[in-house]
């Protein structure tokens, strides 16, 4: 599991917040002084009179009725408590006259009062007295220096006119090391809320913490985990430009699978890929230097040469090429025969074939590209095909040559030739000749260009792809890891672009073939390094 995950990201807070807040309760409880604090709050004000401003209505019977003052009489029940954390004693008031605390009730008369204490605690209304300056004048009422411990409450009824229901009510007075100020619980007669402000905003925030954290643990999917083929560091893909496309996504996705690797996919050919990672392997094992087998990986359309004797093969998939021709020549089928007349120069035009009346065009790749490679030894017999006679596809250079035929770097500068020119010839990947405008895919001797066909139809225009490296690399190397996840989790990728994956059974069949021979029957030669104890190994693994 990451480090950085959301879970651990909250679960860490969560553990800094509860360790943070336990520190500061035990330094409040211990540096900060306990407040005394008096709390008031009106739990009843009501019109008893006929004729109160924003009363309402009532009915009146007996004194009420009576009494002709009471017209514009109210009741106020006003609740007076200890809801700070220290007792209150009658020496905590602090004002300078006989009484402790003073109630106004703006714009009404203080007519009488009552003085009520909860059961057990009767002893308060000792300090109700005169003596002890309990008294009203007009709107204000003056109350005794009671004593209140932690919790304690009474309440004051007060008759009260001349003003309307819901008027200002107020209570002051001063307290060493306190203050008096409105009571924050919204009930009635229970008790003071047991937890401050602070104290409930913190339980609030350690909660959310707990559990956004369970709901993650709980609604997320678990990730999965990253393929066993995983190795970090860098390497560098070099070679066939035809399975090119198919590197280019294996390396994406293992990036994406396996953090810490970096893969760079640089393709200009089969032969020169070879000769660069056997040039970079010969020096990074020479003298004066680090042993080791360099970073690098070259994939190939067929077998490699016999002057690479320190590389290693191991079979990766089976690709299919095809024959492309442009769409101003509508046939859709050749022979062996015709093709390999048409790649000696013996075709100059197609009505020869009978075709339209179009001069023949050889789009081909250079001599470092292993799809020209294959298509010498599978479909052209193991002959060459006629000499360059064009730098620009479109006109003859040497007048010598029979035919216009250019060499190109890449198989998309094939496929876009071949789309242009009318009449021109060429060859590419099977799946990157699908689709195009201006040319379609060949036929040979009756047999379409097809994955899904190649052990029914024995289609000769296929090669093995063959992944090379300098010797066999360490288990752990980013080299191995690649060519492992390329053999097992990557062969979706491989069957999407239309090759057939060696470690598929059916493609099992066809990469144990060994270096097949060609199209015609005639057998290759076996290369000398065909049997080196590197090779042999890595395709017992094939």
């Amino acid at each position: 599991m990451d480090w950085l995950s959301a879970e651990n990201t909250i679960a860490v807070l969560t553990a800094v917040l509860g360790l943070a807040a336990t520190v500061g309760a035990l330094w409040y409880e211990r540096r900060v002084p306990r407040r005394k604090r008096l709390g008031y709050r009106v739990q009843l004000d009501t019109a008893i009179g006929d004729n109160v401003r924003t009363g309402g209505a009532n009915a009146r019977l007996g004194l009420f009725d009576e009494t002709p003052e009471m017209s514009d009489a109210t009741l106020v029940l006003l609740r007076v408590e200890n809801d700070g954390s220290q007792a209150v004693s009658d020496a905590d008031y602090s004002g300078r006259a006989l009484h402790g605390l003073t109630a106004v009730f703006t714009g009404r008369t203080v007519r009488g009062l009552a003085v009520t204490a909860p059961s057990g605690d009767d002893h308060l209304m000792e300090h109700f007295t005169a003596a002890a300056g309990l008294r009203y004048e007009g709107s204000t009422l003056h109350i005794p220096r009671v004593p209140l411990n932690r919790g304690q409450h009474y309440k004051l009824l007060v008759l009260l006119t001349g003003g309307p229901v819901g008027g200002d009510v107020t209570l002051s007075g001063g307290i060493q090391a306190g203050d008096v100020q409105p009571n924050r619980s919204t009930t009635l007669d229970d008790k003071p809320p047991l937890l401050s402000r602070p104290a409930q905003l913190l339980t609030v925030l350690l909660t959310l913490s707990v559990v956004t954290l369970a709901s993650i643990i709980v609604l997320r999917e678990d990730d999965p985990p990253p393929p066993i083929e995983c190795a970090t560091g860098e390497l560098t893909v070099l070679g066939s430009t035809a399975f090119a496309p198919v590197v280019e996504e294996l390396a994406d996705k293992y990036e994406d699978d396996c953090p810490g690797s970096d893969i760079t996919v640089s393709a200009h050919g089969s032969a020169a890929g070879l000769r660069e990672l056997d040039d970079a392997g010969r020096k990074s094992t020479g003298k004066g230097r680090d042993k080791g087998a360099p970073a690098l990986l070259a994939f190939s359309d067929g077998p490699g040469s016999d002057g690479f004797p320190r590389l290693a093969e191991t079979r990766v998939a089976v690709s299919v090429f095809a024959l492309v021709l442009n769409d101003r020549v509508p046939m859709r089928n050749l022979t062996l025969p015709q093709v390999r007349r048409i790649y000696r120069g013996d075709v100059r035009n197609w009505k020869e074939l009978g075709g339209p009346d179009l001069p023949v065009v050889l789009v081909s790749r250079g001599s470092s590209s292993g799809t020209r490679d294959t298509l010498q030894r599978r479909v052209l017999g193991g002959t060459f095909e006629i000499k360059a006679s064009s730098n620009d596809c479109l006109g003859k250079d040497d007048p010598s040559v029979p035919v216009t035929r250019c060499e190109l770097d890449s198989t998309d500068q094939v496929l876009d030739a071949v789309g242009r020119i009318p009449g021109a010839i060429g060859y590419s990947e099977l799946r990157a000749a699908s689709g195009l405008k201006g040319l379609h895919r060949l036929d040979l001797e009756g047999h379409a260009p097809s994955t899904d066909q190649l052990l029914k139809t024995g289609y000769p225009y296929r090669e093995i792809e063959y992944a090379y490296t300098y010797g066999l690399p360490p288990a752990d190397s980013l080299a191995a890891g690649f060519l492992a996840y390329a053999r097992g989790t990557g062969i979706d990728v491989i069957r999407t672009h239309g090759h057939l994956p060696c470690a598929t059974p059916e493609g099992l069949r066809v990469c144990a073939e060994g270096r097949p021979g060609d199209s015609a029957g005639t057998p290759l030669p076996q290369s000398s390094n065909s049997d080196s104890p590197q090779r042999a190994a890595l395709r017992r693994t094939s």
